[in-house]
Protein backbone atom coordinates (compact mmCIF):
# COMPACT_ATOMS: atom_id res chain seq x y z
CA UNK A 1 0.00 0.00 0.00
CA UNK A 2 1.27 3.35 -1.02
CA UNK A 3 -0.36 6.94 -0.80
CA UNK A 4 -0.61 8.63 -4.46
CA UNK A 5 -3.35 9.68 -6.98
CA UNK A 6 -6.43 8.14 -6.91
CA UNK A 7 -9.31 8.24 -9.14
CA UNK A 8 -12.79 6.93 -9.44
CA UNK A 9 -15.31 7.60 -12.84
CA UNK A 10 -18.44 6.59 -13.77
CA UNK A 11 -19.17 6.07 -17.70
CA UNK A 12 -21.92 4.90 -19.53
CA UNK A 13 -22.19 2.44 -21.82
CA UNK A 14 -20.99 4.74 -24.67
CA UNK A 15 -17.79 5.98 -22.68
CA UNK A 16 -19.11 9.37 -21.53
CA UNK A 17 -17.99 10.00 -18.00
CA UNK A 18 -20.90 10.93 -16.13
CA UNK A 19 -19.31 11.17 -12.45
CA UNK A 20 -16.46 11.79 -10.89
CA UNK A 21 -16.54 10.32 -6.89
CA UNK A 22 -12.73 10.71 -6.85
CA UNK A 23 -9.63 12.38 -8.52
CA UNK A 24 -7.08 13.38 -6.04
CA UNK A 25 -3.88 12.38 -4.19
CA UNK A 26 -5.11 10.60 -0.85
CA UNK A 27 -2.96 8.78 2.04
CA UNK A 28 -3.19 4.93 2.00
CA UNK A 29 -6.19 2.89 3.72
CA UNK A 30 -9.59 2.67 3.70
CA UNK A 31 -12.19 5.43 1.92
CA UNK A 32 -15.71 5.50 1.13
CA UNK A 33 -17.55 7.49 -1.57
CA UNK A 34 -21.40 7.54 -1.40
CA UNK A 35 -22.81 7.55 -5.32
CA UNK A 36 -26.30 8.73 -6.16
CA UNK A 37 -27.74 8.08 -8.55
CA UNK A 38 -30.52 10.28 -8.69
CA UNK A 39 -29.80 12.10 -12.23
CA UNK A 40 -28.39 9.14 -13.67
CA UNK A 41 -31.10 6.95 -16.16
CA UNK A 42 -31.54 3.58 -15.06
CA UNK A 43 -29.23 0.98 -17.19
CA UNK A 44 -25.62 -0.71 -17.36
CA UNK A 45 -22.68 1.79 -16.16
CA UNK A 46 -18.96 0.97 -15.39
CA UNK A 47 -16.90 2.53 -12.56
CA UNK A 48 -12.90 2.86 -12.91
CA UNK A 49 -10.77 2.77 -9.99
CA UNK A 50 -7.07 3.99 -10.99
CA UNK A 51 -4.57 4.06 -8.36
CA UNK A 52 -0.25 4.06 -7.97
CA UNK A 53 0.36 0.66 -10.32
CA UNK A 54 -3.45 -0.30 -10.37
CA UNK A 55 -6.43 0.38 -12.77
CA UNK A 56 -9.60 -1.71 -12.53
CA UNK A 57 -13.39 -1.47 -14.37
CA UNK A 58 -16.14 -2.73 -13.25
CA UNK A 59 -19.73 -3.02 -14.54
CA UNK A 60 -22.60 -1.51 -12.03
CA UNK A 61 -26.56 -2.06 -12.90
CA UNK A 62 -28.67 1.62 -11.53
CA UNK A 63 -31.93 0.06 -11.00
CA UNK A 64 -35.04 2.52 -11.19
Amino acid sequence: RTSGNVSLKVFDVLGREVAVLADEYLRAGSYERVFEAVELAGGIYFYKLKATGFEKTLRMVVLK
